[in-house]
């Protein structure tokens, strides 16, 4: 699966160089197996975040994205647009990104839901079904959070130092301890649908996609 991300990360053409950060020899290996490039880190850090702090800490570049691990279908156009945003918006410091949430997904706690201003600003992220639907009122436009991050590297370095928040404890999403110590994250709309392998289910869904 790392390959996948690796080969489609590598892809995008706004993305220079393709890293993958991780405490296990076993990944590492198979990265360097297929010919990428695996930096080892701290075994003790609680989040990813921390764990690409750590890489990114030794790094020059002004922009670092994360794509996670677990994103095999994860697009190239999709990172790019991520490092667009922070291109054209140079006061933020963090870009994501979402699509259109599909049929049955909104009550599935493995899919992450975003609501989003008028401006792509992200208001809040949750496991839930939001924003809630009353009876009468139109009908919502749902989105689904995709496991892909922008980051300004020096955010990136003091996010990794922030104390972890209340609603991203509750919730178990990082991307809130942003918002909850009043920074902002601009998610941008892509059309490219991925799939985060969260569950059994999701490594057959995948499986059967890349065979077919």
């Amino acid at each position: 699966m790392i390959e996948h991300v690796y080969r489609r990360a590598s892809d995008a053409s706004r993305v220079n160089a393709v890293v993958v950060a991780t405490d296990d020899e076993r990944i590492a290996d198979a990265v360097h197996g297929f010919g990428g490039l695996a930096v080892m880190t701290s075994e003790a850090h609680a989040t990813g975040t921390d764990r690409l702090a750590e890489v990114a800490a030794a790094l020059s570049s002004e922009i670092v994205i994360n794509v996670q691990g677990d994103e095999p279908m994860i697009d190239a156009q999709a990172i790019n647009a991520c490092v667009q945003s922070l291109l054209d918006h140079p006061d933020d410091v963090m870009s994501s990104a979402r699509r259109p949430l599909a049929p049955g997904e909104a009550n599935n706690p493995a899919v992450v839901k975003v609501v989003v201003d008028e401006h792509d600003v992200a208001l809040y992220f949750s496991r839930s079904a939001i924003p809630f639907h009353r009876a009468g009122a139109p009908e919502p436009t749902r989105w689904a959070h995709l496991g892909l991050y922008g980051y300004r590297r020096p955010f990136l370095l003091k996010l990794a130092r922030l104390t972890p928040t209340p609603l991203e404890q509750s919730e178990s999403l990082e991307q809130l301890r942003v918002l909850e110590h009043g920074y902002r994250i601009r998610c941008v709309l892509t059309s490219h649908a991925s799939i985060g392998v969260d569950t059994p289910e999701d490594l057959e869904h995948v499986r059967r996609l890349l065979t077919s």
